[in-house]
């Protein structure tokens, strides 16, 4: 079964590495956010550590993983050697998804170069396989933020400590998820600590508000527990606090683009996103589409769904955000969803509500049945502080908090993950195919 697992581990990087000459075979120029990042990159090859493009907002963590590589392996610095870069990241993926989908799951781990069938499938999940073909953050910094979490999860704080610095290097919000770290390996350990009756965290899908009550209530008892263990994450918070006076904000650079907002409604956008990519996840587990489809109309008959309804339609009124990059650039998908779906009469946003309930209904169901209480919060607690600032509705930002949830679907039965793996493959087909192929004369190539 390991050596099945290999070869399949082996289709995967010679399909990303022909993936990856086709896109170098075709799009000969740095497109889209790659003017920015390479001839910066390019910068930090020859030595000009000092060279700074003011409209460059993250940190130079790529470019230095990029100059690392060139170093080390006598890598040349051009466009199709930097944009190696992330297809190698690329290459890590599935062997971390492997160690955090064994601690959620609670199985040991394979061996080394061994990786699940679940995470070759979850390392093909469309926005990491797309990306991880372009000069950009996002696998690079998805590999560290997992790195961070499973070296907490083995209790190897202080590693997990060095990799969440590490991951702060590619985006400043991963610093949301070193706490997440932190807190995930700590409730998994005291969940199944003996003789733990401190903090009260019950299971969670018999869980109410109240127990969410007593939850907060025993929390300063389970302290003593719980601060040992803290000390790396409050260095790299320290740290980040400092970075965060040094440049006077979190944005690097050009800060007027990406003033911070409260963008509720992002978070509906995203539990939408989450179902329609990950629909095999939330259907595939034990009981099949009708258990869960009982689960959420149960859950959805009541007096709460009405006022929660009311709620998110007042954030709608409010909170909507018609960025201006989303309204002009025609080279992403959300441009044409934008303007053919939410801008084709003013009721529709309020149309999704019952819809956005039901996702989010759907993956609590899913994610519930095999944690307790504060396990299923935090991941949706630490959602909030980084998609609710971020004004701009983009797929990439969804990237993180997505892996993330969905490595919490611990049941996903195995006919799930073949159609989780065929339902990917045609999504990164098509939008490979018209990104490569399909470009128009005068606007250039659609992409995420």
């Amino acid at each position: 079964m390991s050596s099945d697992r290999r070869i399949l581990y082996v289709v995967y990087c010679g399909v990303a590495v022909a993936v990856l000459k086709e896109f170098n075979a075709v799009v000969t120029e740095p497109y889209m956010d790659e003017p920015f990042h390479v001839p910066q990159a390019l910068a930090y090859c020859r030595g000009e550590w000092s060279t700074w493009d003011p409209k460059i907002t993250t940190p130079p963590g790529l470019y230095m993983l990029s100059v690392l590589l060139h170093r080390v392996f006598m890598f040349k610095c051009n466009l199709n050697l930097l944009r190696l870069t992330n297809t190698l990241t690329l290459f890590a993926l599935p062997l971390v998804l492997t160690r955090l989908l064994g601690f959620h799951q609670r199985r040991r781990s394979p061996p080394k170069l061994t990786p699940s069938i679940e995470a070759l499938v979850l390392s093909s999940f469309p926005i990491a396989w797309f990306f991880g073909f372009l000069y950009y953050t996002e696998v690079p910094s998805l590999v560290s933020v997992l790195c961070t979490v499973v070296a907490a999860t083995q209790n190897k704080h202080w590693l997990a400590g060095l990799l969440g610095i590490v991951s702060c290097f590619f985006r400043q919000n991963n610093v949301i998820w070193v706490l997440y770290a932190y807190a995930a390996s700590q409730l998994m350990r005291l969940r199944f600590k003996r003789g733990n009756d401190k903090l009260h965290d019950p299971p969670a899908l018999g869980a109410g508000p109240g127990d969410f009550i007593r939850s907060i209530m025993s929390a300063p008892k389970a302290l003593p527990e719980l601060l040992p263990a803290f000390a790396p994450y409050a260095v790299v918070l320290a740290l980040f606090g400092g970075f965060v006076i040094w440049n006077d904000g979190i944005v690097l650079g050009d800060k007027s683009n990406h003033i911070p907002s409260f963008h509720v409604p992002q978070l509906y956008y995203f539990i939408a996103f989450a179902t329609i990519i990950g629909w095999p996840a939330v259907l595939c587990g034990e009981g099949g589409p009708l258990k869960i489809t009982t689960g959420v109309i149960s859950r959805m008959r009541t007096l709460m769904t009405a006022i929660i309804s009311i709620f998110m339609g007042i954030t709608i009124q409010h909170f909507t955000i018609h960025h201006p990059f989303l309204l002009s650039d025609n080279r992403h998908f959300t441009f044409y969803i934008w303007r053919r779906v939410f801008m084709l009469h003013a009721a529709v946003p309020y149309l999704f509500i019952p819809g956005y309930q039901a996702c989010a209904w759907a993956w609590w169901i899913r994610v519930a049945c095999d944690q307790s209480l504060l396990q299923t919060l935090v991941l949706p607690v630490l959602i909030l502080p980084t998609l609710l600032p971020t004004p701009l509705l983009e797929p990439r930002y969804f990237l993180v908090p997505y892996i993330l949830l969905r490595a919490q679907v611990v049941d996903v039965q195995p006919y799930g993950i073949f159609v989780e793996g065929l339902w990917y493959m045609v999504i990164n087909v098509a939008t490979t195919y018209v990104f490569l192929y399909k470009e128009r004369v005068g606007v250039g190539r659609f992409m995420w």
